[in-house]
């Protein structure tokens, strides 16, 4: 599994996907501000997921802010949404203007420590459009993100998302690549992921 990235804004461009990385979007301390504000004021709330016709807690905490009330369901679960505070606001236009990008919700996951974690998936879903712009911003402990092409086997990669970093992606990314959050048995602290996006 390749590392990919360098310190510095990478753009990379992949088969049938297009990712950026920013290690350094948000610097100390306000990174570390924004994952103390976070942590204590976002209405965390635990979901139920279903596979293979069992129920289990969903392995992370989660919270939906958006422009508007629509809902969003994503793997069976349907999330009713709070409304922007003010720095959920700030971030958002601080997101785009680095995406180029227009966003009216955020997904907030927060991994509680490395039993935390989110499987293989796809952000596909059909309110997001054809071909969905994400904005991932992490805050907290660092994380292993992995991403891998449905059918291109050597297509298969791993990145540390660090404290303060915004990972875009984009392109046909969600239609040919799967993601996740991998759990891990090393002793690991809270991490705090948003997740912009644009439901239509």
């Amino acid at each position: 599994m390749m590392d990919l990235f360098s310190q510095e804004k990478t753009m990379l461009n992949l088969p049938q996907a297009k990712l950026v990385y920013v290690p350094e979007f948000y610097h100390n301390p306000e990174a570390d501000s924004i994952f103390k504000v976070l942590l204590q004021h976002v209405p965390w709330q635990q979901d139920h997921i279903s596979l293979f016709g069992k129920t289990y807690k969903q392995p992370r905490l989660t919270a939906l802010y958006a422009e508007n009330d629509k809902t969003y369901t994503y793997s069976g679960i349907t999330m009713k949404p709070h409304p922007f505070n003010k720095l959920l606001l700030q971030i958002k236009n601080e997101v785009e203007i680095i995406s180029k990008h227009k966003f009216n919700s955020v997904l907030i996951n927060l991994y509680r420590d490395g039993n935390d974690s989110n499987g293989w998936h796809a952000d596909n879903e059909k309110e997001l459009g054809n071909n969905p712009v994400i904005a991932s911003l992490s805050f907290g402990a660092k994380r292993m993100f992995k991403f891998k092409h449905r059918t291109l086997n050597t297509e298969n990669y791993k990145l540390e998302l660090e404290h303060g970093s915004l990972l875009i992606m984009k392109g046909e990314m969600q239609h040919y690549w799967l993601h996740q959050v991998p759990k891990t048995k090393k002793p690991i602290g809270k991490r705090i992921n948003l997740t912009f996006r644009y439901i239509e």
